[in-house]
């Protein structure tokens, strides 16, 4: 088994953040990854058990699955169910938490999958850094943005 912990500070309230990440089916407002996005079925994005159907920028389709959602503890989980890459097993958890000093957020994102034998650091650095830090990245510029 894979295992990818990630973690971050952002220059803004826990509250700011929260209020983008919790959408579920916000990510293509914010991920350079992220083409489109639309939750199955119409559920709501915040409903425990809506799957969400999204195109990357290359073109692959994915569906994952919103596991938990906790807006006391500021977290969600999600697995995926069907993608392109041989992420196997996988299940994500984020969480925020504040930083008192000086309104900051910290922001934990993790996750673990199984892959085939020989492609267990290619993937992880594959999740590493072109999902979970390009997300950490993009949402402070998107943050950025939405203060200015």
């Amino acid at each position: 088994m894979v295992k990818v912990v990630k973690s971050t500070i952002l220059d803004a309230p826990v509250e700011t953040v929260w209020d983008v990440l919790r959408d579920f089916n916000g990510h293509d407002e914010w991920h350079p990854a992220v083409a489109d996005s639309l939750v199955d079925r119409g559920y709501p994005s915040d409903k425990v058990g809506c799957v969400r159907r999204f195109h990357l920028v290359d073109g692959s389709e994915l569906r994952e699955l919103l596991l938990t959602l906790s807006d006391a503890d500021m977290a969600f989980s999600y697995c995926l169910l069907e993608t392109p890459v041989p992420l196997l097993n996988y299940v994500a958890h984020v969480r925020l938490a504040p930083v008192t000093d000086g309104d900051r957020t910290f922001w934990h994102w993790e996750c673990s999958f199984d892959t085939p034998k020989g492609r267990e650091k290619e993937l992880q650095t594959m999740v590493s850094e072109n999902i979970y830090q390009s997300g950490f990245d993009a949402i402070r510029a998107h943050i950025g943005r939405e203060d200015s």
